[in-house]
């Protein structure tokens, strides 16, 4: 118990810190979330792309029968991100009916005295761009423990996927290229290996003979 008159400090967000591999099936298997939501969710572990580069994506930019996408990354210059068979399935439900505009868009129209740009706005809708903020809320609210704690961080789901490659024993390289990470240190800071990587490794030190039988 703190005393009293001692104010609780927020809990830090690691946004580095993987999620289990389990818990974003389970997420991104539910029955109740949205198509919106589990699209975008879906698509920013797949791509492992960071999440302002997904949100800023127009339907001009999608080439859903490659399963990919241009964006622009840091520095302006134009780079491709794919997904996989997950994303492709639930994308062009998403996208039905619309051929031009944001991608991601929020739940109602803006008003009047908060009308974004024509380039954030979808001419078949009215409706505007999903913001950073409100997209890091919803995840919040689906993922969050309870009791005040925090759910996931947008960027954790990117982080993961470096994290899950890396389990699955895929080169550093190939990683970086997934990521788009131009610094091998960069990218090492998210190669983390869960529990259940560290536990299986640990069968390799057992030196214990084996129990005939």
């Amino acid at each position: 118990m703190l005393p009293a008159g001692v104010e609780r400090q927020p809990e830090q967000r690691d946004e580095t810190r993987a999620v289990d591999r389990a818990a974003i099936e389970r997420l991104l298997t539910r029955r109740d979330i949205p198509l919106r939501k589990k699209t975008l969710w879906r698509m920013l572990y797949e791509t492992a792309a960071r999440a302002n580069e997904i949100l800023a994506l127009n339907i001009e930019n999608l080439e859903v029968d490659a399963r990919r996408a241009r964006i622009t990354a840091k520095g302006g210059a134009t780079e491709y991100v794919y997904w996989a068979s997950g994303t492709a399935h639930l994308l062009p439900r998403l996208i039905r009916g619309r051929d031009r505009g944001p991608v991601f868009l929020s739940e109602r129209r803006p008003g009047p005295a908060r009308r974004p740009q024509a380039k954030d706005l979808c001419p078949h809708t009215g409706r505007a761009r999903l913001g950073y903020d409100r997209a890091r809320i919803l995840l919040d609210r689906y993922t969050s423990p309870g009791e005040g704690r925090p759910g996931w961080d947008l960027h954790q789901l990117r982080h993961s996927a470096a994290t899950h490659l890396g389990e699955a024993n895929v080169g550093l390289q190939l990683i970086m290229a997934k990521g788009r990470w131009r610094n091998p240190r960069t990218a090492m800071r998210h190669v983390k290996p869960g529990g259940e990587a560290v536990a299986e490794v640990t069968e390799l030190l057992d030196i214990t003979p084996p129990r005939r039988s």
